[in-house]
């Protein structure tokens, strides 16, 4: 299933009653292009983002936007260097971290990963930036392999001594775990915010 912004618009109401200012990237799909077009894609976007608004960034995205913007932070990445500079926080929310295990699947008719490709794509194999916390979030309900993706990825990059954490949250699935990012007093928009944590 392909979503873009228009129809996830209203979650930025969390941070947007903390004072934060959201920007919502939409991306070209595969096969169209590339995963690491996609990558540069939001790298780019981030960019301008970050041109129109001063102080720390932080970076969130669900599903395929939990694993891109893990690979932002990623020194492997293709995140400009003064952006990373203003990286302050990385909440993934049901990313998959390491795509190899899609290289068998039908998925891959689309996404066109080989297995270089997935491995240099994938950010729980890859070195995080330092002293960025990361956060990684998924449903208590999801299917088994996000709740393990969700875990790997604090696993791998706590090896790093990265501020790493998995988090669950009790009862939410794939489709419904960000919606609490509409709400200003939610768990979710709490860790996103480092207002816990």
């Amino acid at each position: 299933m392909s979503f873009d912004k228009s129809t996830a618009s209203h979650l930025a109401a969390g941070p947007l009653a903390h004072g934060w200012a959201v920007a919502m990237p939409s991306y070209d799909l595969c096969p169209a292009v590339t995963v690491e077009q996609i990558a540069s894609q939001i790298a780019a976007a981030i960019a301008t983002a970050a041109r129109d608004v001063a102080g720390p960034l932080i970076l969130t995205g669900h599903s395929a936007g939990g694993h891109l913007v893990s690979l932002m932070m990623c020194d492997e990445g293709p995140l400009g260097a003064g952006e990373r500079a203003r990286l302050s926080r990385v909440v993934s929310i049901s990313g998959l971290h390491d795509l190899r295990p899609l290289l068998g699947t039908r998925l891959n008719d689309s996404l066109r990963l080989t297995p270089e490709s997935a491995g240099n794509l994938s950010p729980a194999l890859l070195t995080p930036l330092p002293e960025v916390p990361v956060v990684a979030w998924c449903g208590g309900a999801e299917l088994p392999e996000f709740r393990r993706q969700n875990l790997l990825l604090a696993q791998m990059w706590a090896g790093f001594g990265q501020a790493a954490l998995a988090l669950e949250s009790d009862g939410h699935n794939h489709f419904d775990v960000i919606a609490p990012l509409a709400q200003p007093d939610s768990p979710l928009t709490a860790v996103l915010l480092g207002l816990t944590l």
